[in-house]
């Protein structure tokens, strides 16, 4: 009897025949996986998109920086029963919106370098046209993003977006709103991204957060590790009624010095959001020393394990991933931010899973 294709292929074929202590095979899919859309139960949408990046680009190639390091990484997790079992599996990178991305980010560029010098009178220029195609594009993405996302969630697959900068995951969010009555959001950034259309870009980076304040479903937005932002975006918390709630970097790490542990800091973060959960993850949340490519680093942050910690105490309390995003990775000049976001971005689905009671771990909840 011949031997069968892999679109021949069960799953349980596939897991069968699959050495997850071998060496990862970079042809294969995401983290060297064997899954496809059909067998996988995380689908992972990558975005290359940074039009209105403001300091540093390249986080449009994030989505590709992460895949190529993901066969690195050793898929055994001590703590999740057969954690690669599970079924990863990541869409194509879109041709199409990564060059959509290079397109309308010149003209964003060009934009920007004109607010910076003062706005000076320019008759060959319409910026006002520039500004409104570049939002127009916004929405196509939130709008194309939220379809495929629904799709995914209607099969009762799990699902992560991979940018790309901070924008992208907003139609993500709002499919979420779609399938369930509320939830809340877990927020790990070094910024506050709740600028009102920044720069005149409704669909900044900088402005994810205001614009996931606009789902009725979204609850509340809990920040980590914040470290900077505009007083504007200080205030907006303030007189949000108890939808956004910061824990600035600072705070945090004066508590640690005053004697308080990270399990006791952690524990007041998840107090604060409802049973439902979405994270999003901005890799510049963490020590810049552990993503110097990304878009706007920033001194401080979470540590590795700080981070893992966190999303482990989520699950512990007994709270439920409904989705997440991990974005602003750059590739930057070696291997070393691809290499991290992918060790996050495999930590992330593993959680989400045992917090969907898709996996097990038995040591979760062990004293």
């Amino acid at each position: 009897m011949a031997a069968k294709t892999v679109s021949e292929m069960t799953k349980k074929d596939k897991i069968a025949n699959f050495d997850f202590n071998g060496v990862g095979d970079s042809n294969a899919g995401l983290f060297g996986l064997p899954f496809d859309e059909n067998d996988a139960e995380i689908v992972i949408i990558p975005v290359p998109w940074e039009v209105t990046v403001s300091y540093s680009a390249g986080t449009a190639e994030g989505p590709l920086a992460v895949k190529e390091a993901s066969p690195q990484l050793d898929l055994f997790d001590p703590e999740i029963k057969d954690a690669w079992q599970l079924g990863i599996w990541m869409e194509d990178i879109s041709e199409d919106w990564q060059n959509e991305s290079s397109k309308y980010r010149e003209q964003a560029e060009k934009y920007i370098k004109w607010l910076e010098a003062g706005s000076p009178k320019d008759d060959k220029t319409d910026y006002k046209k520039m500004v409104g195609l570049i939002n127009e594009k916004g929405k196509a993405l939130a709008d194309w993003l939220k379809e495929r996302s629904l799709a995914y969630l209607k099969q009762g697959k799990m699902v992560g977006l991979l940018g790309g900068d901070h924008s992208t995951p907003l139609g993500l969010m709002q499919a979420l709103g779609e399938v369930h009555e509320e939830f809340g959001i877990l927020h790990v950034d070094a910024h506050c991204d709740l600028r009102d259309a920044y720069e005149g870009f409704e669909y900044s980076h900088a402005s994810i957060m205001f614009n996931a304040l606009k789902i009725p479903q979204m609850k509340k937005i809990v920040q980590v590790g914040i470290r900077d932002l505009a007083q504007s975006e200080a205030e907006l918390a303030e007189q949000s009624n108890g939808r956004v709630a910061i824990f600035y970097d600072f705070f945090l790490k004066e508590g640690m010095n005053d004697g308080k542990s990270w399990k006791k800091q952690c524990k007041k973060i998840i107090a604060q959001l409802p049973q439902k959960v979405y994270i999003s993850f901005d890799i510049d949340g963490l020590d810049p020393k552990l993503c110097p490519g990304t878009g706007t680093p920033v001194p401080g942050g979470l540590e590795f394990d700080q981070a893992i910690y966190l999303i482990k105490a989520l699950v512990r309390s007994g709270r439920e991933i409904v989705g997440f995003d991990l974005v602003e990775v750059g590739p930057g000049e070696s291997e070393w931010n691809g290499n991290v976001g992918a060790r996050l971005l495999y930590k992330l689905c593993n959680w989400m899973a045992v917090s969907q009671k898709k996996l097990e771990a038995p040591l979760l909840h062990a004293k």
